[in-house]
């Protein structure tokens, strides 16, 4: 119980002398991108994604997950996760089936 209380007050200590230690800091501008992520099961991607994920680019790729990303300009992609064996990756094709970056 005494080391438990010396561990506390010491921690303090130092947390207060680290607190005044860092009292300048430089001005931070933060930018933020809405993007808004829906799962989407596989089985429900549309036509032209499924297509284009059983051409021979894929070829051996199985869709571990998929989303629908809606950007902040209103513009939509999905967002599919594959896995071959332990390899994975991600790829992102609109709703006609060709790759967005």
């Amino acid at each position: 119980m005494k080391k438990l209380i010396i561990s506390a007050f010491a921690l303090s200590i130092i947390s207060f002398a680290s607190v005044q230690a860092n009292t300048l800091t430089a001005p931070v501008s933060v930018v933020t991108v809405a993007q808004e992520k829906v799962a989407v099961k596989p089985e429900d991607l549309p036509e032209a994604v499924k297509t284009t994920l059983a051409g021979d680019a894929y070829a051996g790729w199985e869709v571990t997950g998929a989303f629908l990303v809606t950007k902040q300009d209103n513009t939509q992609y999905f967002e599919i996760a594959l896995k071959k064996g332990e390899e994975t990756s991600t790829v992102n094709l609109d709703k006609d089936g060709k790759k967005v970056e």
